[in-house]
C-alpha cells in the first residue's frame, strides 16, 4: 500500500522501528532532557521568536484548536474566524462553543482569501484572527502576507492552524507575526498521530495567564508550567514523542527549507505527471502539501475506493458536500517521484477502463 493520504503519512524506516521499541518511564530526568530538546528544535523549525515556547498535547489536532480558542481569546474578545471548509468551520463551532464574540468571513471553496474580502473587516474593533494556512479540505493555502499585513494594521492576536502545512510550505512565526501557530505529528511531522503542538509567543502567553482556566485537560497555564521542567501534566504519547525526536533532529539537520523544497518538487512532479487526464485541480492557491482534485467524469469516492481496492494506494476522501465531487493527494511523509509514477499509472489505467 501506498499513501498518499495527508495524515497519518507514511513513515521513515528509521521512525517506524523507534515505534517497535519497549516505552520507558517518563518521570526521570532523560525524558525532560528530550523534551526540552523537542521543544528548542521545533521552535526552531517554526522560525519563532526566542521567548515563544512549545507545548505538546496528547490529543489530535482538534484539541490544540480548542486549546488556543479557549485560552488565548475570552468573552472580552472580537475574534475574526476565516471559514473557507470544514476546518474554517471548526474555528467557527470553537468560538460559539466557548461563546467567544466572533464574526466570520466566509470564503468559497477553493477560492483563496482577497484585500477585497477583508476591506469590510477593518478598523472594526477586532482583537484576534483565526484562520487554517492551508484549508486541508479544499486545498486552499492562504497568503500569509496579506493575512500578516491584516493582523499588524488591526493589532490582532494571530492564531494561525499550520497542521497540514507545517514543513511542506515556508513559514515564520516571527516574520508573519503569528501569536499561536498550531501542529499535528502525523502530517509534516511524519510521526504517528497523537500529538499536537502549539508554539505561543511571548504575547499569547501572557493572555493564557490572564484567561480563566477551562479545561483540566487541555489547560495550557499548566502545559506551560510543567514545560518548563521538560514535562506534561498528564501521561504523554511517549513513544510518539521518542519517534517525533528521532524526526525532529534529522529535519533540523537537514533544514526546514531542504524539507520544504523537497515537498515542493514532489507536488510539482505530480502535478506534471497528471496533465492531460480528465482531472481539475480545485484550488486557485495551493500548498505543497496537497493537490485537490476534481473528477471531470464520475465520482470522487468511487475513485478513492478502486484505487484502494484494485491499485493498492490510498489518497483522501472528502466529506460533506464535496464527498462526490473532490479527492485529495498528499505529497508528505517519506514518498517519492517513482510513487507518484505509480499513482499517475493507475489514474491513467482507470481513464482507460473508463472509471475516470
Amino acid at each position: 500500500m501506498i499513501n498518499f493520504a495527508v495524515g497519518p503519512v507514511q513513515m521513515e524506516e528509521q521512525v517506524r522501528a523507534i515505534g517497535a521499541e519497549q516505552i520507558p518511564y517518563f518521570r526521570t530526568a532523560e525524558f525532560s532532557a528530550l523534551m526540552k530538546e523537542n521543544e528548542r528544535i521545533l521552535k526552531k523549525l517554526a522560525k519563532a521568536p526566542k521567548e515563544a515556547r512549545a507545548v505538546f498535547l496528547t490529543a489530535s489536532g482538534t484539541a490544540a484548536m480548542e486549546s488556543a480558542v479557549m485560552h488565548v481569546f475570552s468573552k472580552k474578545d472580537r475574534v475574526l474566524a476565516v471559514n473557507g471548509g470544514s476546518f474554517g468551520q471548526r474555528f467557527v463551532d470553537l468560538c460559539r462553543m466557548h461563546e467567544i464574540p466572533f464574526s466570520e468571513l466566509s470564503v468559497p471553496y477553493g477560492k483563496a482569501v482577497t484585500q477585497e474580502m477583508l476591506r469590510p473587516f477593518e478598523n472594526q474593533g477586532y482583537t484576534g484572527l483565526l484562520m487554517n494556512v492551508h484549508e486541508t479540505s479544499t486545498g486552499v493555502h492562504y497568503d500569509l502576507d496579506l493575512m500578516a499585513s491584516f493582523c499588524e494594521r488591526n493589532h490582532l492576536l494571530f492564531v494561525a492552524d499550520a497542521i497540514s502545512s507545517f514543513l511542506a510550505d515556508a513559514f515564520s512565526m516571527e516574520e508573519k507575526g503569528v501569536d499561536v501557530m498550531i501542529a499535528s505529528s502525523q502530517k509534516g511531522l511524519a510521526c504517528p498521530p497523537g500529538i499536537s503542538m502549539l508554539v505561543l509567543s511571548e504575547r499569547a502567553i501572557e493572555r493564557v495567564r490572564e484567561n480563566p482556566t477551562k479545561s483540566m485537560y487541555l489547560d495550557l497555564k499548566r502545559a506551560l508550567l510543567d514545560g518548563e521542567r521538560g514535562q506534561t501534566p498528564f501521561t504523554p504519547a511517549v513513544g510518539i514523542l521518542l519517534q517525533m525526536q528521532e524526526r525532529l533532529k534529522a529535519l533540523e539537520e537537514c533544514g526546514v527549507e531542504a524539507e520544504v523544497a523537497r515537498t515542493h518538487g514532489l507536488a510539482e512532479d505530480f502535478r506534471e505527471k497528471i496533465r492531460g487526464l480528465p482531472l481539475q485541480i480545485a484550488s486557485e492557491s495551493l500548498s505543497n502539501a496537497m493537490t485537490p482534485l476534481k473528477p471531470l467524469h464520475g465520482h470522487a469516492l468511487d475513485i478513492v475506493t478502486v484505487l484502494k481496492e484494485e491499485y493498492g494506494i490510498w489518497v483522501c476522501p472528502n466529506g460533506g458536500e464535496l464527498r462526490d465531487q473532490i479527492f485529495r493527494v498528499g505529497h508528505i511523509g517519506a514518498l517519492t517521484k517513482e510513487d507518484n509514477t505509480k499513482l499517475v499509472d493507475a489514474l491513467k489505467d482507470m481513464a482507460g477502463r473508463g472509471l475516470l
